[in-house]
């Protein structure tokens, strides 16, 4: 049964008109238009989808619409403004994430890359300072099947110094 549902995204308020049990991720991309976050196995265990719904990383295909009422969802497109204090999703702003993981080259077919950044977002919002075993152990739920771990290691931990200087 579908209903007109308010949701806070990326520090905007939207009208949606769905089942309040649509996976969240079927919403942001066919809804809102917003294609960062990846549908990956639908089962929530590659990580590929992850948003943050009021800082906390969440895997949105396995996430009905109805658990977002009264609370903020940000995706890759909302990140950089999230933190910036430029608006969320603002184009002129990077989080340290997006930059780092720019100047590391820390994608290479990047389709996972927006699930894993969410995912490093919401550990270095709790932990600015996380030590290599506290990222890997974060980064274990997204499955990368380029390999690319020790780049998104440096990127991770270069965002994490650039936090610690004032930068995010």
């Amino acid at each position: 049964m579908t209903q007109t549902i308010e949701v806070n995204v990326n520090g905007a308020r939207r009208i949606v008109t769905a089942d309040p049990s649509t996976p969240l991720i079927y919403v942001l991309r066919n809804d809102l238009k917003l294609k960062g976050t990846r549908f990956g196995c639908g089962a929530g265990v590659c990580g590929c989808c992850t948003v943050l719904l009021d800082g906390r990383s969440i895997q949105s295909c396995n996430t009905p619409l109805s658990a977002t009422e009264d609370r903020a969802v940000i995706t890759i497109e909302g990140l950089g403004g999230s933190v910036s204090g430029e608006g969320a999703g603002s184009k002129a702003a990077l989080h340290p994430l997006q930059q780092a993981f720019v100047e590391e080259q820390a994608g290479q077919c990047g389709y996972c890359l927006t699930g894993i950044v969410m995912g490093a977002a919401a550990l270095l919002a709790r932990n600015p300072s996380p030590t290599e075993a506290e990222i890997r152990s974060r980064l274990d739920i997204h499955l990368c099947r380029c390999g690319a771990y020790d780049r998104i290691l440096r990127a991770i931990r270069r965002a994490s110094a650039m936090i610690g200087k004032g930068g995010g």
